[in-house]
């Protein structure tokens, strides 16, 4: 009895100090994090597809407003990736942008980041926005080519938040540098 204590305790210690149980001890508990789910096509013949825009996240309504005029330019509703799995995978897993749809990746404080086309099948554009709603910069990003992943295309910017839009929406909606961005519930 004796030894098959001591591999179990053995066990629970390797266990321990390789993470495995890191998830038990936080005071949320075990909490699984569900990955993209295949949905089926729409001839609903359950084969997979790309992932259904954000399942899952949180959402907030975005309007930007002209920096000077304060009339308002456009809104839309947008996704909100709030964990760093989501902001890594971003729109990535998906096939396309529902229209005046987005992304929004809020951050602890403003700073330097850059954002890429990883794994990205459409073009979008990618709006950095300061702590007081300023828009910083606008980058307009083309669908990499077929045959790359996207990962060399670098979009640097300026912000607290990032907000990624279908491409050229900003254009169309006469958006610029300088604009404001509003957030609703949050």
């Amino acid at each position: 009895m004796l030894p098959a204590l001591g591999v179990v305790l053995a066990l629970l210690v390797v266990g321990y100090a390789a993470g495995l149980f890191a998830p038990l001890l936080t005071t949320g508990g075990y909490q699984p994090v569900a990955g993209p789910t295949a949905t089926p096509t729409e001839h609903g013949d359950g084969g997979p597809t790309a992932t259904t825009y954000a399942d899952g996240y949180a959402r907030t309504s975005v309007t930007i407003t002209d920096g000077e005029t304060n009339a308002t330019l456009g809104s839309v509703r947008a996704a909100v990736a709030e964990t760093g799995q989501q902001k890594y995978t971003g729109l990535s897993k998906t096939e396309s942008l529902p229209e005046n749809r987005g992304m929004l990746f809020p951050y602890d404080g403003a700073a330097d980041r850059t954002y890429v086309m990883r794994g990205m099948d459409f073009g979008i554009d990618i709006v950095y926005i300061d702590a007081n709603g300023t828009i910083t910069e606008i980058h307009h990003a083309p669908e990499p080519p077929e045959d790359e992943d996207g990962e060399q295309y670098r979009y640097p910017g300026y912000g607290q938040y990032v907000l990624e839009l279908n491409y050229e929406w900003t254009t169309r909606h006469d958006v610029q540098v300088g604009d404001t961005v509003r957030l609703g519930e949050w």
